[in-house]
């Protein structure tokens, strides 16, 4: 398999095979004569020199897109390169300059497996010190140009994003209680509230529409928060309730629904999964459902919802957890108070709970005072990764 590449610079991370080129050929018996002169010689050296460059360049050319373009086997050029190169070039056609989009690739390394989150059976859970950030995104061989920007994948030895950006996490003993916190990116104030104010096992999820939503997010998990993205879709009183140009529709065909989620996935990198924002009709709607999750499953993602989905249960392959109330369905003091009591009792009874909210003012500062004393009551916070199955 042979793509054409334009050659702008000799590549200092790949070997790419050039083929052998032809140089005109020169008469050089002008400058073996004039050789018996030192001075004589040495001009015609220079001469010899700029007539080898000159034939060079011009049989290659400078490499611009109208120019001469040399066949680069692409095997040949990544047979020895790092984790992760291979597949991160696998989906592009036509031209492909190899040096420069491997270099590209390259920019933050792989981590110690014990620093992403991830075990293998048998192996000790890596405990996260309080207040320890999270490993920068992107992690090298989880993600893969798109159309519209990286893409989450699995990497090549099987590892997942949902284990890679999860945060990683040991029980106590205790009962667990988890909680995500959404809608953030919006509203700056808001978000930097969360994300400083909140303990770092508080799972955080933003919108797609954010502005300088990488920056966000790579905020958050310097945090210690892990995070999800959310998906807009379709609630039963759209268009009323209208949640954006990329809504998942109920009645959308397949194509359209892996094309609007691939936006949706392509607009930062570092979550673990996916988190629903509406969709009280989508969730419902089987053959779009399907199409959703199967594309989070070809990724290695999770999807959490906020209780809207909680019927559908697990997805064979996709990380899932459902929250079972929403904290702040009424927006007051007092019934924010009233759900968080019945998360502790919920995770007293089953061992585990997992509740969601959104970034309100209110609802931040009531999160942030309950936090504070949950040990002390005997509970364990939780990331909602913890929860996932």
């Amino acid at each position: 398999m042979t793509w054409d590449s334009p050659i702008q610079e000799i590549p200092i991370v790949a070997s790419i095979a050039l083929p052998r080129v032809a140089l005109p050929s020169l008469n050089l018996a002008p400058v073996r004569a004039a050789a018996k002169s030192p001075l004589a010689g040495a001009g015609a050296a220079a001469l010899l020199f700029a007539a080898a460059v000159f034939g060079l360049v011009k049989t290659l050319g400078p490499g611009g897109h109208d120019t001469n373009r040399v066949r680069a086997p692409l095997r040949t050029a990544l047979a020895h390169a790092p984790q992760g190169w291979r597949e991160a070039l696998a989906p592009f056609r036509g031209h492909l300059n190899v040096s420069q989009d491997v270099i590209r690739l390259s920019d933050r390394p792989l981590p110690p497996p014990s620093a992403q989150g991830p075990v293998q059976p048998g192996q000790a859970i890596p405990a996260l010190a309080p207040g320890a950030p999270l490993p920068p995104a992107p992690i090298a061989g989880f993600f893969t140009p798109g159309p519209a920007g990286p893409l989450p994948i699995i990497a090549l030895d099987g590892r997942t994003p949902f284990q890679a950006y999860r945060r990683p996490f040991v029980p106590n003993g205790r009962p667990k209680v988890a909680l995500v916190i959404g809608g953030l990116g919006l509203n700056a104030h808001a978000t930097q509230q969360a994300i400083e104010g909140l303990p770092p096992e508080v799972t955080l999820s933003f919108s797609p529409y954010a502005d300088g939503l990488q920056g966000w997010i790579d905020m958050a998990r310097a945090h210690g928060h892990e995070v999800l993205l959310e998906a807009p879709m379709e609630p039963v009183d759209y268009p009323d309730n209208d949640p954006g140009p990329y809504t998942l529709m109920a009645g959308g065909a397949q194509p359209d629904t892996v094309k609007k989620l691939e936006w949706i996935l392509s607009r930062a990198t570092g979550y673990f999964g996916v988190t629903n924002y509406l969709g009280s009709k989508f969730l419902t709607s089987d053959a779009p459902y399907q199409s959703f999750v199967s594309s989070l499953r070809g990724r290695g993602l999770a999807f959490v919802d906020d209780g809207s989905a909680s019927r559908r249960g697990g997805a064979k392959g996709v990380p899932r957890a459902s929250a079972e109330r929403v904290i702040d369905d009424q927006l007051n003091v007092s019934a924010i108070d009233q759900q968080l009591v019945a998360l502790e009792a919920g995770a007293l009874q089953r061992g585990q709970a997992m509740g969601a909210g959104f970034a309100y003012p209110v609802t931040l500062q009531k999160v942030a005072q309950w936090s504070r004393a949950l040990n002390d009551r005997g509970f364990q916070l939780t990331p909602v990764s913890a929860l996932a199955h």
